[in-house]
């Protein structure tokens, strides 16, 4: 609330306040200033308080996201090998996926497309990656990352 400037776990910082926060803080100041102008400051600040403490927080849960992803693809490459790909009718020069891929991120969710037989093994994969994404951005740390995962056929039956 007082203006500063903040910075998630790994280390990327907010933006400076805008230009209506110093003013409202600045005409607060002023020895003439109104209630009005106290009022205004007051709330820009606490508006600028909310705005980073959810930088902090979702910022860090993007790196998590980031360390989570990293994590994953080294996962699924060790499962099939790196890149996962056979000659084919798809893909770069002829090649199809054959292995396990990461298909889709969003915030917090992720899509692997990987053959039946490895369902299993994969959904492991999900779970560890994240753990150990947690491990290194807050080792010893009690923080827990809980998963849902969800093997099916199509995607729109996962919940």
């Amino acid at each position: 609330e007082r203006g500063d400037r903040v910075s998630t776990w790994l280390g990327r910082t907010s933006p400076a306040p805008p230009a209506f926060w110093r003013e409202a803080q600045a005409a607060a100041q002023h020895p003439e200033a109104s209630p009005a102008a106290g009022r205004r400051a007051h709330s820009a600040a606490r508006e600028w308080g909310r705005f980073t403490r959810n930088f902090v927080v979702q910022g860090t849960a993007a790196e998590w996201a980031l360390c989570w992803m990293g994590f994953l693809r080294r996962g699924l490459d060790d499962l099939h090998g790196p890149g996962g790909m056979r000659e084919g009718d798809g893909g770069p020069g002829g090649l199809t996926a054959s292995g396990p891929e990461l298909v889709y991120f969003l915030h917090d969710e992720v899509i692997v497309h990987a053959p039946e037989e490895l369902a299993d093994e994969v959904a492991e994969c999900v779970r560890e990656a994240a753990r150990r994404a947690g491990g290194l951005l807050f080792p010893g740390s009690p923080v827990d990352f809980p998963l849902s995962v969800a093997v099916v056929e199509s995607y729109d039956a996962a919940d």
